[in-house]
């Protein structure tokens, strides 16, 4: 998979569109707190199926903020490596001052098994 994507033509408005729905804000404030998640991580945490977190998932990458690796029969994403340094920085200070708003999702994520 590792489906690439030009980060450098990210524009704010794509950017904060892909950012506007819970599920995948909260993925991504996951993901800037963590190396990789699988996408069993991810269901655990946020206590959704996987087909909507693929779906959710599917769409961060098609806004080039995720990339996907597949080891053996799991699949793992990260924050893309290049995104755009305000892009980074917005999601990683959001993570930072808005810890309530994904503490029930680090509480499962914590006590999650795969």
């Amino acid at each position: 998979m590792n489906t690439e994507t030009n980060c450098s033509a990210l524009s704010p408005l794509s950017f904060f569109k892909c950012l506007s729905e819970d599920t995948r804000l909260k993925t991504l404030l996951l993901l800037s707190e963590h190396t990789s998640l699988c996408v069993c991580d991810l269901t655990t945490a946020l206590d959704i199926s996987q087909p909507k977190i693929s779906r959710h998932l599917a769409d961060l990458r098609k806004c080039g903020l995720v990339l996907d690796e597949r080891k053996g029969k799991w699949v793992y994403y990260r924050l893309h490596p290049d995104l755009p340094g305000w892009a980074s920085d917005v999601i990683h200070n959001t993570a930072k001052h808005n810890v309530e708003f994904v503490a029930q999702a680090r509480a499962n994520l914590k006590t999650g098994n795969c």
